[in-house]
Parts: structure tokens; sequence; C-alpha cells
């Protein structure tokens, strides 16, 4: 997915940059970059391939290069960035986060609007921070260039902008992704981040979030408010089920303390008497299932260990055959801790369904009498229009699309079928979560119900993006689900 970070201080910033755009390494494997804008006006970037080597350890002996009062630093899964870009409305850099579904549709409009070129990536794709500078600077302002590019794009894009000495923040329209803003008092420095994990350590106090599409320049002791939110909020559930940091709070509330919630309201609707222990996956599973293993009465026991000197995270890398060997590798079994046990495991989510699938013959291997999986979240029906979280190709690439195809005989795309699929209870979801079962080899395996992760995450359904799970798109009032919803309860 990717994050960012960005800082304006009345002193040397480079330091603050550089951890607090660390702290977001969870966030992406590909590339890292910083830029900083120098005491002679000129901005000071360096992009490093970070896929087999920590952000911490390519910019570690570079530090030196940079000096500055303002910069900005990005964590990618995807593009390079920060981009540095040279136009009618000055010279800044770019950092996004987000997923642009028409950009194919933009270039071509560009082109025919006499725009000449567009860069390619190494894969042949454009590049989408490239695509939302150049929407940018079809306007007459900043301001009013991010506006355009937040209308014109389908998906979501949150963005910084390092210009004049100052950090432009602007979250997605409908608010997709977080960002926050903190200050330090010692010195008046203010910052801009994805993950509130990034402030304490660095001394920043919260201020607060941005609303959905608000715009904010940030300057020492000053906050410039350029475009008031939105009406529509709808964050991606996945940040308290997966992506956030635990020690982050999005929209003010925790993400460890979210997934305790969940993981206690999968254990209340769970008969453990044939449970010996409960195990989370790491690392994002382990808070689910100690709020399990806390509810059901069970103990919390490591049945496997993650390698974290290493091992990146399995789910960026787009080779099937490298996320089965990082899956593999990143995680060692506890034999001592699976013979002879009935093992109950919660992870954040089942995507594809392959990397479990290998885990669970490596524990069998190892002796254990059963496995059985419980999925912090609903099945992944579609994949994310709005982040590249599950950058699938295809549908089928789902293990939720997977079963729905056996069981139809044919790809299913009338949305009324599917949505027999999406609700916990039915004959056809629980035909479906037969199938993955058994593709898994599990002995048993459950999901989170829908409405029991939005209580976990304790916000109204419609501020919580759910369209991986039920198809419900950009949460509005316009919503299409949420007008059947009104229907059935006569509001309409």
């Amino acid at each position: 997915m990717g994050g960012f970070f960005g800082v304006v201080s009345t002193s040397n910033c480079v330091s603050e940059l550089f951890y607090g755009t660390d702290y977001h390494s969870h966030l992406g494997t590909k590339r890292g970059g910083m830029a900083v804008t120098s005491c002679n006006g000129n901005i000071v970037r360096r992009i490093h391939d970070i896929t087999n080597t920590q952000f911490r350890t390519k910019f570690d002996g570079v530090l030196g290069e940079f000096e500055g009062k303002c910069g900005i630093g990005v964590i990618s899964d995807f593009e390079d960035q920060p981009l540095i870009v040279s136009s009618r409305l000055g010279r800044y850099a770019i950092v996004t986060v987000g997923k642009i579904n028409n950009i194919e549709a933009l270039a071509n409009r560009s082109f025919r609007s006499g725009y000449s070129h567009f860069s390619e990536m190494s894969d042949g794709e454009l590049n989408p921070t490239e695509m939302i500078a150049s929407l940018i600077n079809q306007k007459t302002s900043i301001i009013e260039g991010i506006e355009y590019a937040m209308d014109s794009i389908d998906g979501s894009c949150s963005l910084l902008i390092m210009l004049n000495g100052h950090v432009i923040a602007a979250r997605d329209k409908y608010g997709k992704t977080p960002i926050s803003l903190g200050k330090r008092d010692t010195d008046g420095a203010v910052a801009a981040t994805m993950e509130t994990s990034a402030f304490p350590n660095l001394d920043f106090s919260h201020l607060r979030d941005l609303g959905p599409g608000e715009i904010v320049e940030i300057s020492p002791d000053r906050i410039i408010q350029h475009k008031r939110p939105g009406d529509i909020n709808q964050i991606c559930s996945f940040f308290w089920v997966y992506f956030g940091y635990p020690s982050s709070n999005f929209e003010g509330i925790n993400t460890e303390t979210a997934r305790y919630r969940n993981g206690q309201s999968m254990a209340a609707e769970d008969d453990v008497s044939e449970i010996d222990s409960i195990c989370g996956i790491p690392d994002s599973g382990v808070a689910h299932a100690i709020g399990y293993s806390n509810a059901a009465g069970k103990p919390y026991l490591r049945a496997l260990v993650k390698y974290t000197p290493t091992w990146p995270r399995s789910f960026m890398p787009q080779s099937q055959a490298a996320r089965k060997l990082v899956a593999k590798m990143k995680l060692i079994p506890v034999e001592d801790q699976i013979r002879d046990k009935r093992l109950l495991f919660c992870d954040d989510s089942v995507v594809r369904g392959t990397q479990f699938k290998d885990i669970t013959r490596r524990l069998y291997e190892r002796g254990a009498k059963a496995i059985h999986l419980r999925s912090a979240s609903p099945p992944i029906m579609y994949p994310c229009k709005y982040l590249n979280f599950s950058r699938s190709r295809s549908v089928l690439d789902l293990a939720a699309r997977r079963a729905v195809e056996t069981l139809e005989g044919k790809i299913v795309e009338d949305e009324a079928l599917l949505k027999e699929y999406t609700t916990a209870g039915t004959d056809k979801y629980n035909a479906m979560v037969d199938i993955i079962r058994k593709e898994l080899g599990l002995t048993s395996l459950k999901y989170q119900k829908l409405e029991n992760l939005i209580a976990a995450i304790g916000l109204p359904k419609e501020k919580v993006c759910t369209y991986c799970y039920d198809g419900c798109e950009g949460g509005c009032r316009a919503c299409r689900c949420l007008e059947e919803e009104q229907q059935d309860n006569g509001q309409k």
C-alpha cells in the first residue's frame, strides 16, 4: 500500500524525517524515498530499492547529503517516489498513496489536450504519482489542482507536496486513507503522517486527523486550512484488521484495542471445548488471537514464530512463487507447541488462501491433531478499488471467488447472486466457506461477521469502507447497499 511522513521545523529536520518515514516501513517493501528543501531553496532527493533491504539501512549512510527545515518521505510498494516536478506552479516534490483505476483514460485525455508524455515504470505501467502531478499542473494553483486531481480519478489518492519550504497535505476525497497532524512544543515543528505511531518517540503530540478531502498547509507553529473536509468519510477497515501498526490510532480508535475486541467477538460465537491452544499468525493476527484467547479462556501459545530480522511481508511480491517463499521462510514452527495439539489460529484475513494451505501442511507434518482457522475479517469477495491491497489480476485470485466459481460453474458477476455469498449464514455462504476449508486442509474455518467487525472497530458502517467484503462502494449516502438497507427498514 505505502505510507508517508512530512515535517516542517525551525531547525534541521532530517533526523525526524528519516525516522518518521521509517516508521511506515510495514506498509510497503518496494521503494523508499526522501526529499528535503535545503537552505538555498533547492530540493535534494534520494530514492532507494528496499525490496530486499530495509529503508533504514539504505538511508543511514546518505543522511549527510540532506540538510533543511522541510521534508517529505515515503515508503512505497509500487512506484519510485518522491517525484520532483517543475511546472508553471513552481518546483515541488510530491508523494502519494492510493490507486488510480482510470489512469490509462486520464493519460489519453491528456494526450488529446496536448500533454506530450508520461514515464513508464519498470513493469510497463504508468507512474500514478506523475499522473496526479500532471492533473495538478493543469490548474492555476496547487490547491485548485489538487481538488481537480481528486475529482478526476477513479479510486483514491492522499498526498504530500513540498513547495517553497512548506508542506501541503491532502487526504483522499472519501477518507480511505488517514492523515494525522502532530506538533512538537519544543521547537514548533509540525508533521503530517499516515501512522500516528511515528509521533511519540519523535516527541510530537497528536493534534487532529484530516477529514476526507481536506487540504492543509503546514509550517512551524502554523496550519492553514485550504479546503474543508467533505461530508463522506469512509476509512479502509483493513487499517484495524491488518495494515495499521498496533500503537497507531485512526479516527481516534487504537488498532491494537480494536483487534482485541475483534478477537473477543469471534470467541463469543465459538465452541472451544475441542481446542487446546489459541495461536496468532504473526504479526497482525496476534492481537486478534490474544483477544480470542482471553475471551475463550484458552491459553495463547506461539506455535509459529516470525523470523523478523530479514524477511519482509509476504503479500507485497507480485510473483506467487515469491510470496509463497517469503511466507514460508518468515514463519518458523515451534514443534513443542504443535505435536499432538488441537490448534486454533487467528489470522487477519484469507485473501488468496495459498499461504495458509502450505502452513496447514507443515503443521500436520509436525504432528498437529487438528487445525482450526478463524479469519479476523469476512471473506474477501472483491479486489480493492481504492488501495493497492490485493492487487489481483483476476477475481479468481481470491479464495472466496474461486469457491463461488466452483459452486456455480462460472465466474459470477451478478450482484444479487454474490450478495447471497457475502451474507453470513446463508446456504451459499456456508457452502463457499466449506470449499475454502477443504482447499486449505482445515478441521474448521470461520470468518468474522461483517457486523461484528464493524462493532469491534467502533465506527458506524457508513464511515468504514467494506467494499472488498460486500461490494459497497463509497459508503456514501447514495451507496447502493445503504439504499437497500433503508428500503428494508421502510425508511425510503
